[in-house]
């Protein structure tokens, strides 16, 4: 993971201004084709990516193959909780501090790439962990998920 995907504490008010917002550093940094953002938010509508765990909400949103150049994984924390719907729901809200954008490039590593995710962020030590961090300490967090095997 390049900490050139990492973005603490950043000030997106709602789900459209972090996948537009999100989903372009992705295209400047060459890692996605200009149509990511906006197939994020399609993709978003249908297959919704909030995941509600005890004390906290993450959302992983993602999109098809054909709109990333290469595989990359994006995490940005959030001053404020954002909503999302609720993974396999249409009506349920989660709040999320915690986002991870995945591009994948091959469509049969994202189920993969999902379940570790989800598996290293059950840990409520991890996430607490990574909200606490402040700009600046972006490598921590890269450090963080290839010690548990992530990139």
């Amino acid at each position: 993971m390049a900490s050139d995907l990492i973005f603490l504490n950043q000030n997106w008010r709602s789900q459209d201004e972090v996948l537009e917002k999100f989903g372009n550093k992705f295209v400047v940094a060459g890692y996605a084709l200009d149509s990511f953002p906006g197939a994020l938010k399609q993709r978003e509508k249908i297959f919704p990516t909030g995941l509600q765990f005890s004390d906290f909400a993450i959302a992983i949103p993602h999109t098809d193959p054909e709109h990333v150049k290469k595989t990359a994984i994006g995490i940005a924390t959030l001053e404020h909780p954002v909503e999302f719907t609720q993974m396999a729901t249409f009506n349920q809200v989660v709040k999320a501090k915690l986002i991870i954008m995945l591009a994948i490039k091959e469509a049969h590593s994202q189920v993969e790439m999902l379940q570790k995710l989800i598996a290293l962020f059950q840990d409520s030590n991890i996430v607490k962990e990574i909200l606490s961090y402040a700009p600046g300490e972006e490598e921590k967090i890269n450090q963080l998920l290839i010690s548990h095997n992530i990139v």
